[in-house]
């Protein structure tokens, strides 16, 4: 048995290769632009703050592994085609020559998708939830937000709504393959709503209004992505109707 994982293991290995060698030149690349990327970040942060509060830095080389950190961030969403690529790549022997040729339009509606979940969190997600956390009490403390703790919370919420997005695609090619329809999708809606929830509780600050402006959108992606398997694998679905 371990002869027969031998080769995935290997092709496994090369995809990865190629993904850290795009993410090192990448954050190279970035590097050279980290000043302007964390002022972009730190944006949402400062729009919250208010004329007493500040953002500060108060680890021995915080500043250092702040600019790192958003470098490989950068990267990251510069080689997102190719991190995608390489994902389809490795996933493409298994699969029929017909599917093949879904190896651009993944790359790039995985791509586009994954940005509009992070610009959703950026534009929308981020002024309301930091607006609350940040000022909440403002009149007995003053915020002093860690520019370190700030970066962590903010990746882990962009890169959530980045992948939450990805239910879309996801089901599209599931359902390509055969794997889902829509009639599963539906059965399976009330604990998907527990799960996003869920996810949602786990992903985002502990206000209920930030809670929702994650969930809700996950549902209605998971409503498209009932609508997209009604729609790109109708042969089940005909089928059943046809039994009944």
């Amino acid at each position: 048995m371990l002869e027969d994982l031998k080769p995935h293991i290997a092709e496994l290995r090369s995809r990865l290769i190629k993904i850290v060698a795009a993410l090192l030149i990448g954050f190279f690349i970035c590097f050279a632009f980290w000043q302007p990327i964390l002022e972009w970040i730190s944006q949402p942060l400062k729009d919250a703050l208010s004329e007493n509060g500040n953002v500060i830095a108060y680890k021995m080389g915080e500043q250092f592994l702040t600019a790192v950190l958003v470098s490989f961030f950068a990267a990251l969403l510069l080689c997102l085609p190719i991190v995608f690529y390489q994902i389809w790549a490795f996933v493409a022997p298994g699969l029929y020559a017909s599917e093949k040729r879904f190896a651009a339009p993944f790359v790039i509606c995985a791509t586009i998708m994954f940005l509009l979940g992070a610009a959703f969190a950026y534009y929308v997600v981020f002024p309301y939830g930091f607006k609350y956390l940040v000022n909440f009490g403002e009149n007995i403390v003053t915020s002093m937000i860690s520019i370190g703790e700030y970066l962590s919370f903010f990746l882990k919420l962009i890169f959530g709504f980045g992948l939450s997005f990805e239910l879309p695609v996801v089901c599209f090619f599931l359902a390509k393959i055969g794997l889902i329809d829509d009639e599963s999708l539906k059965g399976f809606f009330r604990y998907a709503v527990v799960i996003i929830f869920i996810i949602a509780a786990i992903l985002t600050p502990p206000d209920v209004l930030t809670q929702f402006l994650m969930a809700v959108p996950m549902i209605l992606l998971y409503a498209v992505s009932i609508l997209i398997a009604r729609i790109v694998n109708p042969a089940n679905h005909a089928d059943k109707e046809t039994q009944s």
